[in-house]
């Protein structure tokens, strides 16, 4: 599944690899977790329920422990729409 968006005059092309939904225990704020692909990189988004919450990080950095910022950090607004749009689709085709 791909999507795309346009938020910001930037086109963000996604290849969704895996959608998972969390719960977060039994008193936490539950989330969704995507991973995709966006050109040679492999990526995952973090996304609340509240829009403008999403994280998105690099899955080869992060496997070498990398999680500062400005190093391992990209826009979560660039990504959020796409990756929202599949978690839609995703609970749709349920």
């Amino acid at each position: 599944m791909t999507q795309n968006s346009k938020d910001k005059n930037q086109s963000i092309r996604c290849e969704i690899l895996a959608l998972a939904h969390h719960r977060n225990g039994i008193c936490g704020v539950p989330f969704h977790v995507a991973i995709f692909r966006e050109g040679d990189s492999k990526r995952i988004g973090i996304l609340f329920p509240a829009e403008g919450h999403c994280a998105v990080l690099d899955l080869n950095l992060l496997g070498a422990g990398e999680i500062r910022f400005g190093f391992n950090s990209w826009r979560g607004d660039q990504y959020e729409s796409p990756l929202r749009q599949a978690i839609a689709a995703d609970a749709a085709a349920m």
